[in-house]
């Protein structure tokens, strides 16, 4: 049997997460040799027995509990496929999670989350604003469910969730706080473990309020909401993670309770990551923090030079909080880095953001995020386009709001095509 905590350590030295990404979840004895994971391109898999096919399924439908030694064998690429157990393994490394459930987009890492804890007459709890696809899963696709979802200012932070949460009896039905934490596209904190203990404290015996963190802006570099308390993690591995903006993919990680759970949900809702892109993830994770880290460096350099330029209204940047701020004790509590993610506000409105925008010429005019590109968007007739404009300007998002996702272009490069952008404003 594979035994995880081993393939941690040379000796007692504990090996760090960026040499985990080159071998965890994978020994090249089971694919003929291969140093690299081969993918695993199959739908169903053979049995070496009836006896063993029968064993698989007692497992994998829950008719039986596992046996302390018993490793639940290979049925049909939707309950498992050794890429996609590797990738979830690999992935379990950075966040220090039990469990790791990988689906084929972010939304369906959310959705299936959401539909496995919460029934009808539960309350969910969101601070705005959010991803735009959350936001309308949340205000549309729930309520036909009979699931309340209940939303607050962000920049309120907990005193907005204990106002809402004090309205009639929500609190007593009160199954899920979801937080994006930093919000898409503002940047705004909330803080992690205020929302726990908020959580536990509304819980009863019978009834655990559970902490769901999509932590998808920050990746699982510079912060780490299972270590704050949280229950849940959720990602858009398209962003980051994956890091090269040619694949779809999401993920949920937790204690392994919870994550199985949601992975009876995958299967039956068929949500699950292919081969194809449980291999382009493996093959992303080895560069993650060369990546990240990169951009986190170059963002820093965009983000101060459109600080100091006089046709910038206001930025968003984590990197620039300081203390006094009530955001910059909770950026300093919870957060290990600031990421690449930067908001600003153009002087004027929509007409000069979009002057900006079409005048870009080396960073890409581009929903999405995370990429080895620079992206730009706006997030006011695009991302968040669904949203009303008057819940858009209640949230921070402003008409002339722009958003970019640096990437690792060199960095005095990107401030050069910011320059000429800005003079068409």
């Amino acid at each position: 049997m594979w035994d995880k905590e081993k393939k941690k350590h040379i000796g007692d030295h504990e090996v760090k997460p960026e040499s985990l990404m080159m071998s965890y979840g994978y020994t090249p004895e089971w694919s003929e040799g291969a140093a690299k994971p081969p993918i695993f391109q199959t739908s169903t898999f053979v049995f070496e027995s009836a006896e063993a096919g029968k064993a698989f399924f007692e497992v994998a439908y829950g008719l039986r509990e596992k046996k302390p030694a018993e490793t639940p064998g290979l049925i049909y690429s939707r309950l498992n496929n050794p890429g996609l157990e590797i990738t979830e393994d690999r992935l379990t490394v950075w966040d220090g999670a039990e469990a790791a459930a990988v689906f084929e987009s972010g939304m369906a890492a959310i959705s299936t989350t959401v539909l496995t804890f919460l029934r009808p007459n539960d309350v969910v709890v969101f601070p705005e604003p959010i991803y735009g696809g959350t936001e309308y899963l949340f205000h549309e696709v729930l309520p036909q469910f009979g699931i309340e979802a209940v939303c607050l200012p962000a920049t309120e932070g907990v005193k907005g969730l204990e106002r809402v949460l004090a309205e009639g009896d929500r609190r007593k039905r009160l199954r899920m706080i979801f937080v994006e934490t930093p919000a898409n596209p503002t940047n705004a904190l909330m803080d992690i473990e205020a929302c726990v203990a908020i959580a536990r404290a509304s819980g009863d015996g019978e009834r655990r309020v559970l902490v769901a963190v999509d932590n998808t802006f920050l990746g699982p570099l510079f912060q780490h909401p299972l270590n704050l308390g949280a229950d849940l993690v959720l990602y858009s591995l398209t962003k980051y993670v994956g890091g090269h903006s040619d694949l779809i993919a999401g993920g949920c990680l937790g204690s392994a309770e919870l994550v199985d759970q949601v992975k009876v949900t995958r299967t039956i809702f068929g949500t699950m990551a292919g081969p194809w892109t449980s291999w382009l993830l493996l093959r992303s994770l080895e560069t993650l923090k060369l990546r990240m880290t990169s951009q986190m460096k170059n963002a820093r350099y965009v983000a101060d030079y459109l600080l100091d330029h006089s046709k910038v209204e206001r930025v968003h940047y984590l990197g620039h909080l300081q203390e006094g701020d009530p955001q910059f004790e909770i950026y300093r509590k919870q957060c290990v880095g600031s990421g690449a993610m930067i908001s600003f506000e153009v002087r004027g409105g929509e007409a000069e953001a979009f002057r900006l925008l079409n005048a870009l010429k080396l960073i890409k005019l581009a929903v999405s995020l995370g990429g080895t590109e620079s992206l730009a968007e706006h997030p006011g007739t695009m991302t968040h386009a669904d949203v009303p404009p008057e819940d858009q300007l209640r949230m921070g998002i402003t008409p002339a709001l722009v958003r970019i996702s640096v990437g690792i272009e060199h960095p005095d490069d990107l401030i050069a095509d910011l320059e000429q952008a800005l003079e068409n404003v």
